[in-house]
């Protein structure tokens, strides 16, 4: 077993492929972070590990660990670090290494890893609507700066970016599970031709953290953006909730306990403001401009759920 991965890692180490997607992981970074910079954002440090990390709304295998009988969690998001730092520090963004410890059958998807990175940001006092409005932005100035800065690696591949023009369209997830069934996300993408927003989600599909709408109890005010083409998400946000009062109320909605997440709350009850962000994958931003059928195809050691790996 242990020679199989040798040999296939440096198999993939060899090919032509893995050096264009890192050519266009080096772009995709570079513009990412100068454009939010350009707009006042100041970049954070990421949380590898954490006393507290995101309980997420699907089972994974827990990453946790003791050190000196403390017991610290591999950071599967740095959704409550960035709450937390966002009551101080208005704007920013960080390139957040998550550890998210998939089930087996997570493998045929073609877009999961045990390891990725997201760019993550958050701002305080900001609307949902305004931060759909700068993620369109972050993806149309990242379409166009690749297809400029990376033209003839992308011709190698033959792979050409269609720019999507603003606003993109957008749908609630109600609407699109009465019409499509269960299996709407993945039909509509692969029916797609630009990047689109689902939008009102239900509580039950997400964790306790964000924020129900005022005038449709369970429905959150977050948003998902679905890349075309069958790719999958790309980013996923919200709103969060920010009173002390209805953290409580949705830890108890969503069948948690106040010990969980005892150190979140011990700050959100010293007094919180609203926020809203999101998270980009990175390694499914580049899969997309790439055109891979594979996330494992843009990394030099991918994770891929159930297998041993490098």
């Amino acid at each position: 077993m242990n020679s199989e991965v040798v040999t296939s890692t440096l198999e993939r180490l060899k090919k032509d492929s893995l050096k264009s997607a890192l050519e266009i992981n080096t772009s995709v970074r570079r513009i990412l972070a100068e454009t939010l910079i350009k707009r006042g954002f100041l970049e954070a440090p990421p949380v590898i590990f954490s006393i507290v990390t995101d309980p997420l709304n699907h089972p994974v295998y827990d990453p946790s660990f003791l050190y000196e009988d403390f017991r610290y969690s591999l950071t599967k998001s740095m959704i409550f670090h960035k709450q937390i730092l966002v009551q101080e520090i208005p704007k920013f963004f960080i390139f957040s290494p998550n550890i998210r410890l998939e089930t087996p059958d997570k493998a045929s998807s073609g877009r999961h890893l045990l390891e990725f990175t997201q760019l993550d940001l958050e701002v305080k006092g900001a609307h949902r609507e305004e931060l759909m409005d700068l993620a369109e932005d972050l993806i149309i100035e990242t379409f166009r700066y690749v297809t400029r800065e990376n033209h003839a690696t992308l011709s190698k591949m033959g792979r050409r970016l269609n720019i999507p023009g603003k606003p993109f369209k957008s749908y609630r997830y109600l609407d699109l599970l009465e019409k499509y069934g269960e299996d709407f996300e993945a039909r509509m993408s692969r029916e797609a031709r630009e990047p689109f927003w689902i939008i009102d989600i239900p509580l039950e599909s997400r964790e306790f953290y964000d924020r129900e709408k005022d005038d449709e109890p369970g429905i959150l005010r977050d948003m998902d953006l679905i890349y075309p083409e069958g790719f999958g998400e790309a980013l996923s946000g919200g709103e969060r909730e920010f009173k002390i009062e209805r953290i409580r109320e949705r830890i108890l909605k969503k069948g948690q306990t106040f010990d969980q997440f005892h150190w979140f709350l011990e700050i959100a009850e010293e007094g919180m403001e609203l926020s809203t962000g999101f998270g980009i994958g990175i390694e499914r931003l580049v899969r997309y401009i790439c055109g891979f059928s594979r996330i494992e195809d843009v990394h030099p050691f991918p994770k891929v759920p159930g297998r041993l790996s490098l």
